[in-house]
Order: C-alpha cells, then sequence, then structure tokens
C-alpha cells in the first residue's frame, strides 16, 4: 500500500493558503503569519498586537471535514471539562473547519486554535516529566469513558490491522528505512503474538475507547500546576493503555525508557486505575506502537524526524521484537 499523505507543496504556496485562511477570520485575528513546524500538518504562528493563535494546514489524504469536525467536538468538551487544550476560532462566516481551494481545483482544510500556554519538557529534563504526562492522560481517558459523543462523529481507528498491516493506515512496516529483509520473519512472528493477545483482549469500554493516540512530551505543555495538551491530530478509537505506549514513540529502545514508562504509570494511577488484565499487556501495546512506527518512518521517510532516527533505529526494533517474544518489557537495553 502506498501512503500519500506527505505535504507535497512548497513552503511559498503554505505560506499563500496560510493568508488565504487568515484573511476569512475577523480583523483582530490578522497579523503576522510566521511558519512554526511543518513535521506533517503545517503549522503556522499568527500573532497579532494583542494576542498569537496557531493556524494548522491540514495535510492532504489523512482526515476528511467531518474527521476534523470530530476532533473540534471533543476538544469542546475538554474545555468545558477544565483541561487546557487548544480552542478552534469562528471565521467570519462562522466556520471552525475552513475549505482552502489551491489552483489546480485541490483542497486543503484550515483550523485557527488559541494558544495554549506553557513550555515543552523534553527526555533531557527530570523523568517525572512523565508523571504529569501519565496523569493528564488518566483525565482524558476519564472524560473519553464519560462523555456522550454527537451523533455525528467519525474519527479515525487504530486497531491492531489498521496500525500492523499491510493496508494501516501508515502504511507496510516492511518499508521502515534499514530494515533487513531477513528480519521480517521476527517481525511478523511478533505481530501474530501480539494480534492473540489483543483478539482475547477485546474491546470493551473499559479498555477501548477514545484517545489521544500521540501524547508525547512534545504535545504536553506545563505552566506552573496546570497541564496544557495539544496535537489531537490523530485522536481516535483504539485501546486506553496505547496511550502509554505512544508516550515512549521512537524512544522505546533507550536506557530511560523503562524508568520514563514506570513514571508514566505512577502518575496515571494518581487519577485512574490501570486493570490487571491491561496491566499484563503492556508490553503487547509497546511492541505494536514500535511497529506502527516503522510503517510511519517507511511511509514519511523524508521527514525531519525519520531521518533523525539514523540507520539503527530498524534494528534496535528487531531487538525489541525478540525482547518481547522472549516474554520480555520490549524497552530500554
Amino acid at each position: 500500500m502506498s501512503v500519500e499523505q506527505n505535504e507535497y507543496l512548497d513552503t511559498t504556496t503554505l505560506f499563500a493558503l496560510a493568508e488565504q485562511a487568515v484573511a476569512q477570520y475577523p480583523k483582530n485575528y490578522h497579523g503576522q503569519i510566521k511558519l512554526l513546524c511543518q513535521s506533517e500538518n503545517a503549522t503556522f504562528i499568527v500573532r497579532t498586537a494583542e494576542a498569537r493563535y496557531a493556524l494548522r494546514l491540514h495535510r492532504p489524504n489523512y482526515h476528511n471535514k467531518q474527521n476534523i469536525e470530530s476532533e473540534l467536538h471533543w476538544l469542546d468538551a475538554l474545555t468545558e471539562h477544565g483541561i487546557a487544550v487548544p480552542q478552534a476560532i469562528l471565521s467570519t462566516q462562522n466556520e471552525r473547519v475552513l475549505t482552502l481551494q489551491l489552483e489546480d481545483g485541490q483542497i486543503r482544510y484550515a483550523v485557527l486554535f488559541n494558544w495554549v500556554e506553557g513550555d515543552m519538557p523534553t527526555t533531557e529534563v527530570d523523568p517525572t516529566a512523565f508523571q504529569q504526562l501519565g496523569q493528564i492522560t488518566a483525565q482524558l481517558h476519564h472524560h473519553s469513558k464519560t462523555w456522550q459523543m454527537p451523533a455525528t462523529f467519525d474519527r479515525i481507528v487504530w486497531n491492531h490491522d489498521t496500525m500492523l498491516s499491510a493496508e494501516g493506515h501508515w502504511g507496510d512496516w516492511r518499508n521502515a528505512t534499514h530494515l533487513d529483509a531477513k528480519d521480517h520473519g521476527i517481525i511478523e512472528e511478533a505481530i501474530g503474538v501480539i494480534g492473540k493477545k489483543l483478539a482475547n483482549f477485546g474491546k470493551t469500554p473499559d479498555r477501548y475507547g477514545l484517545i489521544h493516540a500521540d501524547l508525547r512530551l512534545t504535545n504536553l505543555l506545563l505552566q506552573q500546576n496546570r497541564i496544557g495538551v495539544i496535537d489531537f491530530d490523530d485522536c481516535g478509537m483504539s485501546w486506553f493503555m496505547h496511550d502509554l505506549a505512544a508516550a515512549i514513540s521512537f524512544n522505546e529502545h533507550l536506557a530511560p525508557a523503562p524508568q520514563w514508562m514506570e513514571n508514566w504509570i505512577e502518575g496515571y494511577e494518581r487519577e485512574a486505575h490501570i486493570s490487571n488484565e491491561e496491566y499484563a499487556l503492556i508490553p503487547t501495546f509497546i511492541m505494536q506502537r514500535r511497529i506502527q512506527m516503522m510503517a510511519w518512518v517507511g511511509s514519511h521517510a523524508q521527514t525531519e524526524m525519520a531521518l533523525s532516527l539514523g540507520d539503527q533505529w530498524s534494528n534496535e526494533s528487531v531487538r525489541l521484537c525478540q525482547k518481547y517474544l522472549n516474554g520480555e518489557m520490549p524497552v530500554g537495553l
């Protein structure tokens, strides 16, 4: 399966789209536009004399308009619940998801958000940052389990097949860079074990529901005692403990990973309880996520993130698969 979700527009075209988008908001939202980052979606910072805002230009072939509106519904509900998350701003036409037209007739969706204040922690800081990450994740899960979704709610589904099959949302893990074909067998064996365990585990509402699905430290903002969460672009339906696996994405093989995981669990348990059945499957969720990210690396090989992983990341993934098959936790050295 060929996954064509990467943004192919050049910076000049993206800036023109950003200007087209900002022009559709009331004048008090007009200001200086600067590209903040382009990992998958392009995110711009819009600065006015009074405030700053985040403009997200969606990449092609990932979410439709209803998917994005559904994300915004959850953000509304989380805000009402007292959790600091981005809030979409209405255009002059009372739209929250703008449809922007390219010269060739293609479209891009755009959303302008208020700015969530805070500092982004990194893996270089005190590992207890992962306690805060686990704590806020538990709050999101509690809300998810009690929130009544609108009838029109429609978000991406992250199940075993959509993560790890050759037809998965992010493509085929076999396309991961620097992966030797001779190592396919051990990964396939791990996938088979993962699939059987998750089939037995099931998808009852106490263990499967709406999650962030990419809640890493890079999507956490800390301001004094307030924790903000950003980037719900991947939010969808999956197992709640997938969020633990997502918390250490790309870094499962590093020496501090076991400590990060333990801190996450400690923070989570302050707000909610991880059942014995969920706890027993933590190695499975971590291994599933790692292989899912192999698919992402394969379909996003030219992105800065994928290139930064170097030429040993796939080999480390194979090593973690072997640990998993040996009955060990697939983290650390």
